[in-house]
């Protein structure tokens, strides 16, 4: 019975220690991540009504779906910048352009830089530092407040993030536009938004760019059952409404996350026995039933601990999204088109991942989140996937 008993016990762990190394296995390192055919035709549930935010009894209420659709929906809306540690950022810029086709020149107009910030000239340009640092509730949790120059505490009034910025495990900011959101309202145009936080504009349109310099060492600190999110840097967009109510709430109810507004991942380390392995993903319904777990480029980014990266990701006006790192990125006032486009093709076919999204239509995207309404918020460890499908075969193997 001992014998029998240890045999098994041998059997889990291999098990468990095959399925949380499946994706390092099968996935490879490029420097450029392609998703094709992004956006589709669909509809969100937007907070109407906050009820109580600072009692036990606090509560939310949805209004009427939002409806979407077309190149890059519904990641086409007003979406916000955000960054996890241990990160340093060096640079950040975002550009617009009114057309562009990747690899089609004759399709294809310059880029403007509309936002821009420098950590060492402490030059800053329609930027809004925001951090997690209000007042709390029970049900929406932390409330965003302006940034202090570290970039996590609280600051009373804008502040540019100081020269050196770096932020450890589970510390997150994020970046808004200087435009001022309207009065909080469902027919207002930053939508129904938690009273007295710093209400701003994140930034919009169907063709966008945005570039980064960054660092990401290696976590200096001991892992701790305090850490969330040990040693898992990230830089992710969101729809910008999401964090004026409430970027990780304990009700549903209290984010258009659940229903499918929009995030995408640029560069995200997913689980603790991949950490030098950034990954891309679209947490949108186009096509899946999951949204936790998202549409994720089986490819990834290989993570530099030591220097600096520089990378970022382009939103063309076909639906064509590209994540990249390049050495060669210039952070000017103004992008040729042609530039861009040599950016992104210099990067060889051999050194690029693609993955092509579904095509669906407005009734099965709602047929799609009808099955998807328990989605977990936030961000998914794919450590616990693991290991709750490590236990149900080592419960199936006992009880054989």
């Amino acid at each position: 019975m001992i014998n029998n008993t240890f045999n098994r016990l041998c059997m889990f762990i291999a098990i468990f220690l095959q399925l949380v190394n499946v994706n390092a296995a099968t996935s490879q390192a490029y420097r450029k991540i392609s998703f094709t055919n992004v956006g589709f035709s669909g509809t969100y549930n937007p907070v109407s009504k906050l009820n109580n935010i600072d009692k036990d009894t606090c509560s939310c209420e949805v209004g009427s779906p939002v409806s979407f659709g077309g190149a890059n929906a519904p990641l086409a809306d007003y979406v916000s910048v955000h960054f996890r540690g241990p990160l340093t950022l060096k640079q950040f810029a975002f550009y617009s352009s009114s057309s562009f086709v990747i690899n089609i020149n004759r399709s294809s107009v310059s880029w403007d830089r509309m936002a821009y910030y420098d950590a060492s000239s402490q030059t800053s340009q329609n930027i809004t530092f925001l951090t997690k640092a209000g007042d709390s509730s029970p049900c929406l949790g932390k409330a965003l407040s302006y940034a202090s120059k570290n970039g996590t505490g609280y600051s009373s009034a804008s502040t540019i993030l100081e020269q050196d910025n770096y932020i450890s495990s589970d510390q997150e900011y994020t970046i808004y536009s200087n435009v001022s959101c309207p009065s909080s309202g469902s027919s207002k145009g930053c939508g129904v938004y938690r009273s007295g936080i710093p209400a701003y504009y994140g930034f919009g349109g169907v063709t966008k760019m945005f570039l980064f310099e960054f660092e990401m060492p290696t976590e200096t600190q001991t892992n701790s059952t305090s850490f969330e999110y040990y040693d898992l840097p990230a830089i992710w967009l969101l729809n910008d409404q999401i964090a004026r109510t409430s970027q990780y709430p304990s009700n549903t109810n209290c984010s258009c996350w659940s229903s499918g507004c929009g995030e995408f991942d640029i560069f995200e380390i997913m689980n603790g026995t991949e950490r030098n392995n950034l990954y891309s993903t679209f947490h949108t319904y186009q096509g899946i039933a999951d949204l936790g777990t998202g549409i994720q480029a089986d490819g990834h980014f290989s993570r530099n601990t030591t220097n600096t990266m520089k990378g970022g990701v382009v939103f063309d006006s076909n639906g064509d999204v590209i994540s990249f790192l390049s050495p060669d990125i210039e952070f000017n006032t103004t992008y040729a088109a042609e530039k861009v486009i040599a950016l992104v093709s210099g990067i060889p076919n051999s050194d690029t991942y693609s993955t092509q999204l579904a095509v669906i239509s407005t009734s099965s995207a709602t047929a799609t989140k009808s099955k998807s309404s328990g989605s977990t918020l936030g961000k998914v460890n794919s450590f616990w996937y693991y290991f709750i499908t490590a236990f149900t075969a080592i419960i199936h193997t006992f009880m054989i």
